[in-house]
């Protein structure tokens, strides 16, 4: 490649001055080793590309095409090198994300909106999943990061950024159970419950407070979607039992109640963005994973702020 790029310099400077002599002089070289190089390439080619005239030299037939073929190169090298450039200056890349169903609101699409303003080069591919598949695709490689809740038993995972989130019922505005700020988990016995079921983590929560308390759950509906959980709350069909994540938008918007669950045994979840340990992030991903590094400190103050409301 050096051997050829370096040939087609001296063809193009040669074909447009059409003089060896002048080549020379612009590219600060000896005419002897322009003229070696075209004779070298003829000789490959079978076929002379310029005609030796008295007044200069004059492209062939072949020379032409040869000339034509050394501007598609040129264009494509400039090409290569923009690329380049805007993948150096984090311009440029695509960037996988994998989050769980509580992030397909609020925070997220927010910063992805942020990160598509500040950087316009770079594209974001977000899948939302369930806690377990979203450790397998930062684990697989299908994914450049993920979020999801209680990574810390997974030895292939990087954890850059945490926050602590609790459970609690959820009540539409001004129903008489949204005015405990704080119950155990026994305040919802006899009460219609919308409950989450597995892939949803908090559904494993739920099952361990059963099983500690021995408090009946009067199931009304249950569902493995967190936004069909606040839809049914919101109509009015019964209580609901999500984290304070899930919710963080409808809390803090007034159409939903958030009264935390405050069991002994239960303990708070640990939200976490995770990267693989075996792979080292692209630049793009390096800088979204920044800017999502620097959105857990905000997300982590509207968390608290909710903690600090339920407290009052």
């Amino acid at each position: 490649m050096p051997a050829f790029s370096r040939f087609l310099r001296y063809f193009m400077a040669v074909g447009r001055l059409g003089s060896i002599r002048r080549a020379a002089d612009e590219l600060n070289l000896s005419a002897s080793a322009i003229d070696r190089q075209i004779l070298n390439v003829e000789a490959e080619l079978g076929v002379p590309l310029f005609e030796r005239l008295p007044t200069g030299l004059k492209l062939t037939a072949a020379g032409e095409v040869m000339m034509a073929s050394a501007h598609q190169w040129e264009q494509g090298m400039a090409d290569v090198r923009a690329r380049i450039e805007d993948l150096r200056g984090l311009k440029r890349g695509h960037v996988e994300i994998a989050v769980i169903d509580a992030l397909a609101k609020g925070y997220i699409p927010r910063t992805v909106c942020d990160i598509q303003e500040r950087y316009p080069g770079i594209t974001v591919g977000l899948r939302v999943l369930d806690n377990d598949a979203v450790r397998r695709a930062i684990i697989q490689g299908e994914v450049d990061f993920g979020i999801m809740f209680d990574p810390q038993s997974f030895r292939d995972l990087n954890v850059r950024a945490f926050v602590e989130v609790v459970l609690g019922f959820l009540t539409p505005p001004g129903h008489p159970f949204g005015a405990r700020k704080e119950a155990r988990f026994s305040a919802c016995v006899g009460e219609p419950v919308i409950a989450p079921v597995e892939p949803l983590a908090v559904g494993q929560q739920v099952s361990v407070l059963e099983a500690a308390t021995n408090v009946p759950v009067r199931r009304k509906v249950t569902s493995d979607n967190i936004q069909a959980i606040a839809s049914l709350v919101m109509e009015g069909a019964g209580i609901g039992i999500l984290t304070s994540l899930d919710v963080l938008t409808e809390v803090q918007s007034g159409a939903l109640q958030f009264t935390r669950i405050t069991d002994p045994i239960l303990r708070p979840m640990t939200l976490a963005l995770c990267t693989a340990s075996a792979r080292t992030p692209s630049y793009a991903a390096t800088m979204v994973l920044r800017e999502i590094e620097n959105g857990f400190a905000q997300l982590d103050h509207g968390l608290r702020e909710q903690k600090l409301d339920v407290a009052q």
